[in-house]
């Protein structure tokens, strides 16, 4: 399977999430004033932090390289020969990729608001 542009991102997305969880999750939950000491079992995923986090990095990456490093090859008429859509796919991107590193920074500054 070869991952595209929007592959990447989705897949990074997912990895994002499993390296949150288990402080992003806990966090959330009690914002919304759902508690109970079950809360912390939720930081089981902590020691797998670590992988989904390079999972994330290495996602974004492949969509970097896919959208700014390899050119595409299209067809003339076809949606990807569009100069608007490959616009509108970087700045996608870049608002992923920001929206993704600050879920991933939540844990570092976690500790200043509580």
């Amino acid at each position: 399977m070869q991952l595209t542009g929007k592959t990447s991102l989705l897949a990074s997305v997912a990895a994002a999430i499993g390296a949150s969880v288990c402080c992003v999750g806990p966090l959330v939950l009690l914002a919304l004033g759902i508690g109970g000491s079950w809360i912390g079992n939720l930081t089981a995923m902590e020691p797998y932090r670590p992988i989904f986090i390079a999972l994330t990095l290495a996602f974004l990456g492949l969509a970097f390289r896919q959208l700014y490093l390899v050119p595409q090859v299209c067809a003339p008429g076809t949606p990807c020969a569009d100069p608007t859509t490959i616009k509108r796919q970087r700045l996608i991107f870049w608002i992923v990729g920001v929206l993704l590193l600050g879920l991933l920074a939540v844990p570092l500054l976690a500790p200043l608001f509580y």
